[in-house]
Formats: structure tokens, C-alpha cells, sequence
């Protein structure tokens, strides 16, 4: 199971890499072997802000739609569009070419309340 040390993680099973005033979220490695084959990934919120653990978007697997959920307060600025025609990202690249969306962050003090690797892995019990 693939946990970069460098992310942040939710127990909705998200990863966060903080860029700036900019966080780049998408879902976990452990999470696209849950869900199986991602077949579409859907967020119509961008140019919206919406509060930490709102849902901000789905993933589409073979068998079950899931909800994605926002780790930080903030405004979505940017989808990754590549998944439009290449969902599959998602399981091939979950923390390269399969990130979800970047979100301008309001409130820095959230991030201290995501998880490290370690407790995401005792989450997971990885």
C-alpha cells in the first residue's frame, strides 16, 4: 500500500499535499483499491467555497458511486480535467495524475487536524 510520508490524509480516505496557498486533494491508494475500476469522476464545484467535509464532488467505480469530501475549507479553483477522459488515473496514479481538484485553503489551522501517514495507516491498519 503506497502512503507518501509528505501528504496529508482525512479518514474519508482523501490525501492533501499543501502547495502554497493551494491544496491538491484526491483519493488514497487504499481507497481506488477499495472503490475497483474508476470509471468517472464528477465535480461541479468548481469556483465554489464550501466548508471542510462537505462533498464537493463523486467518484464513479464499476460497482458504487462514492462521495469525495472536502478536507479544507476553501474555494475550488481548479479540476483535474485529464480525468474527463482518463478516470482510470485514479487507480494507475492515485497521487500523480489522478489528483481530484486544488482548493485556495481559508483557515491554515485545518491542516493540523488532518492525519499523518502513520495514523492514516493505523486507519487503515496498513
Amino acid at each position: 500500500m503506497n502512503i507518501p510520508s509528505e501528504l496529508k490524509y482525512t479518514k474519508d480516505h482523501e490525501w492533501i499535499r499543501i502547495e502554497g496557498d493551494l491544496a491538491v486533494v484526491g483519493i488514497t491508494d487504499f481507497a481506488q483499491s477499495e472503490l475497483g475500476d474508476i470509471v468517472y469522476v464528477e465535480v461541479e464545484t468548481v469556483d465554489e467555497t464550501l466548508d471542510a467535509d462537505e462533498i464537493f464532488g463523486t467518484v464513479e467505480a464499476v460497482k458504487t458511486v462514492s462521495d469525495l469530501f472536502l478536507p479544507l475549507s476553501g474555494e475550488i479553483v481548479e479540476f483535474n480535467e485529464g480525468l474527463e477522459d482518463d478516470p482510470e488515473s485514479v487507480n494507475s496514479d492515485p497521487y500523480g495524475a489522478g489528483w481530484m481538484i486544488k482548493i485556495k485553503y481559508t483557515d491554515a489551522s485545518q491542516i493540523e487536524r488532518l492525519l499523518s501517514d502513520e495514523a492514516y495507516k493505523v486507519l487503515i491498519g496498513a
